[in-house]
């Protein structure tokens, strides 16, 4: 009986260890909530400051200023743990023309995957909407990103907090 027990308990503690090695290694490969954070506040402020020039240049053409709703869905390199390591984001984006309607259910938007480069100047690209453009998706983002690529937004904070900015902007006026 003692056997028995031994093994039993032996057998439940390696399960244990094992169960936990494996919540740990997906954790581990799964980006940091705080990460994701931070690289969504970083390239919302990125979008937001480009000037009207840089938005002509991926093909936004307009003079008012724009507020973005951003969530990221991977980084270059793929296992960056914080913000100083990201060298690539990729993010669904959705952004708002302020100026042209007072309401952000009628306003003028653009949105889509993106992949920003962080550094000094920022860049930022954007697919060329029209035809061919999952393909042109598909060679702008990392082959392991291409399903994240084409969702929707996951939470839907992120646009509700750009709302809530478009209504300030629009109020300043």
């Amino acid at each position: 009986m003692i056997r028995t027990r031994r093994g039993l308990v032996a057998t439940t503690v390696t399960l244990a260890g094992l169960t936990l090695a494996g919540v740990m290694f997906f954790a581990g490969r799964q980006p940091s909530a705080q990460l994701n954070d931070e690289l969504a506040a970083q390239v919302t402020l990125i979008l937001e400051q480009a000037s009207t020039g840089e938005h002509h240049a991926h093909g936004h053409h307009f003079e008012s200023n724009v507020v973005c709703a951003v969530e990221p869905f991977g980084t270059e390199p793929a296992g960056a743990s914080s913000l100083v390591e990201v060298k690539w984001v990729y993010a669904r984006h959705l952004c708002a023309i302020t100026g042209e309607s007072s309401e952000w259910s009628v306003s003028v938007r653009a949105s889509g995957p993106i992949a920003v480069r962080l550094g000094i100047p920022p860049v930022v690209k954007v697919p060329e909407a029209g035809a061919g453009y999952p393909e042109r998706v598909r060679r702008l983002i990392p082959p392991r990103y291409h399903e994240e690529a084409f969702a929707d937004f996951s939470d839907d904070a992120a646009i509700e907090a750009a709302k809530q900015r478009f209504a300030q902007a629009d109020s300043a006026r």
